[in-house]
């Protein structure tokens, strides 16, 4: 019978007799009953129990966003035409009520190829239930002071999102002649990678859709005329303006693409 180089080989053996004196099968260790064998170290006392040092978890949690703002998107090379539709963008679109800014927002982010927050202003700020300061009753310090806490949350959300490789598009009835709460907020909570973009279909179009809403959301026509008339001021402020009065909201989020394409390889100064 052979055996496997550097296996252990038993002493010779006897017919009718136990195994030789002194040779252990394998696995097994020495007890008393074989004198002269080497015993077992003995076993190491048990380790003093210590507090185990905190590793960040990040299965189930988003990373905070950075203190800096959000950059500007960087440039793709010129031979590359740029593609918003899978690069992580921060956009601001900005109109009028009745304007579709809240559809094409939705649209916008539900057909992209890469992760898209929306985040609406308007529902921000009615997240406040007892005490909300309608703005439609007149604006006045306690609308102006909820108003720079939505905007403020918001700009928070988008850079949570944002630093976590989640594209947003925000929406916001920005006026021009109202620097208060106008883009220089928004340029401060969110940085000067934002991307604004104006939504100012015709008149009769933000009245006919503005017929269509309920609740807060709904208008007068007279305050609907004026603030559409007041949105008339972005024009010659070298924003990329969209008049979507003749699209529907899968053309305008179309649109929206191109001038967004545009933005990137040229951003706008704001």
């Amino acid at each position: 019978m052979q055996h496997a180089v550097g296996s252990p080989l038993p002493p010779p053996h006897q017919p009718g007799q136990g195994p030789a004196a002194g040779w252990i099968p394998t696995g097994q260790h020495p007890g008393p009953q074989h004198p002269g064998s080497v015993p077992p170290p003995p076993a190491a006392p048990p380790m003093p129990y210590t507090i185990p040092r905190h590793v960040p978890d990040t299965t189930g949690h988003v990373q905070l966003p950075p203190g800096g703002p959000v950059a500007m998107p960087s440039t793709p090379p010129a031979q590359a035409a740029p593609d918003p539709t899978s690069t992580t963008l921060a956009v601001l679109l900005i109109g009028p009520a009745g304007a579709g800014k809240t559809s094409v927002a939705k649209y916008w982010a539900d057909h992209r190829r890469v992760p898209t927050a929306h985040i609406s202003l308007d529902d921000v700020r009615e997240w406040v239930r007892s005490g909300f300061a309608d703005p439609q009753s007149g604006w006045n310090d306690h609308s102006e002071a909820q108003y720079r806490l939505a905007r403020r949350t918001c700009g928070f959300a988008a850079r949570n999102f944002l630093a976590n490789g989640i594209s947003c598009i925000l929406d916001d009835a920005v006026f021009p002649d109202r620097p208060v709460v106008g883009l220089g907020g928004w340029k401060r909570h969110v940085g000067p990678g934002l991307l604004p973009v104006v939504l100012l279909p015709g008149l009769e179009i933000v009245l006919e859709r503005n017929a269509k809403r309920s609740g807060n959301r709904r208008l007068t026509d007279e305050e609907v005329a004026r603030i559409h008339g007041r949105m008339a001021g972005w024009y010659g402020s070298g924003l990329p303006i969209i008049d979507n009065s003749q699209m529907d909201v899968q053309q305008t989020a179309q649109v929206l693409n191109d001038v967004l394409a545009r933005s990137i390889a040229s951003p706008p100064s704001w």
